[in-house]
């Protein structure tokens, strides 16, 4: 079924994620911003809370009510921390909504594994089990029609587009893929942290959670279902003094000595030559030329009996809102470029 005009609403849009999304639905052709829903016990103005609104979106949100988003609404945008989300996506679903959840609350297949990831219970395990993996230039016709939609981790996102055409064609040893990361401070969200103080962060540099950080588990899942078997990684995030932007390098092992770098740009260019977010370039690629873009930009070098992987994302745009739209997009039907070009 294909929608003429559809009428979206945000939980969460005090949120980074919520920010951008507004922007993004704001400029959609075919989206009618409906309700903005907020847990807060004060409901704010949305344009006081983000004065670059004002003139744009001066909406005050109003209560997490799924009933009453239900019936203004078509699609929903959850942008809620992990266990709040699935707190509400039931009783969303319930309502009628198609549902795009920005959380971690349905991306990881296994509710053991999420319970020991996230030190949480998985409270809906029936929605867990139909949630599809909203990676779409990866997973596009499981996304199309779908109900409920995980969107990907930013971190993952960046590492599993960098990593799939090479193990889709096998040019690559099985053995433990080494992610290489580093991310803008809008990765961690907008809560207040003191070691992401400005003065904390500026002119700083530093790895953090090494092997331990929650996206590591997200990365293998998709790697492993890319691969057909279980795929195992080394990630090693580290914190930019930048607002936003991800870059990632990874390194893995050539399946044989034969290969050439050739080959592996081929491996891209067949994989991604029609993909519209996604920019295979023979330069490097550098955060600051996909910043408030949907793009994901890589390249690919052979170096010293290694292949390493450079991939660059906006965290907050192709590593979450963005990606919300595109996957909303397929899930009505639409274009998925659109309001995203």
């Amino acid at each position: 079924m294909t929608y003429m005009t559809i009428r979206a609403a945000i939980v969460g849009p005090t949120s980074y994620t919520g920010l951008e999304l507004i922007k993004l639905l704001l400029s959609h052709e075919r989206i009618e911003l409906t309700y903005l829903a907020s847990g807060r016990e004060q409901l704010p103005n949305i344009a006081e809370e983000f004065p670059g609104l004002i003139g744009r979106c001066e909406m005050v949100c109003r209560p997490i009510d799924a009933a009453a988003i239900g019936r203004e609404a078509d699609v929903v945008f959850v942008c809620l921390p992990h266990v709040a989300a699935m707190q509400h996506v039931p009783a969303l679903l319930d309502a009628g909504l198609r549902v795009v959840d920005l959380s971690a609350d349905y991306r990881i297949e296994d509710p053991a594994r999420y319970a020991s990831v996230y030190g949480h219970d998985h409270e809906d395990t029936e929605n867990l089990a139909d949630a599809v993996y909203g990676l779409p230039e990866l997973f596009r016709r499981h996304i199309e029609g779908a109900t409920l939609v995980a969107n990907p981790g930013c971190y993952p996102t960046a590492a599993a587009l960098a990593a799939a055409p090479l193990l889709q064609r096998s040019l690559v040893r099985d053995g433990t893929i080494v992610v290489n990361a580093a991310s803008g401070v809008t990765g961690a969200g907008r809560g207040a942290k003191p070691h992401l103080h400005f003065p904390e962060v500026a002119e700083g540099f530093t790895a953090y959670n090494v092997g331990l950080h929650r996206h590591q588990p997200e990365i293998e899942q998709t790697l492993s279902r890319v691969k057909g078997r279980e795929t195992t990684v080394l990630f090693v995030p580290h914190l930019l003094p930048i607002n936003r932007g991800i870059l990632e390098t990874l390194y893995l092992e050539p399946a044989d000595d034969q290969i050439n770098e050739d080959e592996l740009f081929t491996a891209f260019e067949d994989a991604y030559d029609e993909e519209p977010f996604i920019r295979v370039r023979n330069d490097l690629p550098n955060v600051r030329d996909v910043r408030d873009t949907n793009f994901c930009d890589m390249t690919v070098r052979l170096a010293q009996g290694r292949i390493i992987v450079f991939s660059a994302i906006d965290n907050l745009i192709k590593g979450a809102s963005g990606q919300a739209v595109q996957n909303m997009n397929l899930m009505f039907g639409l274009d998925e470029t659109e309001g995203l070009m």
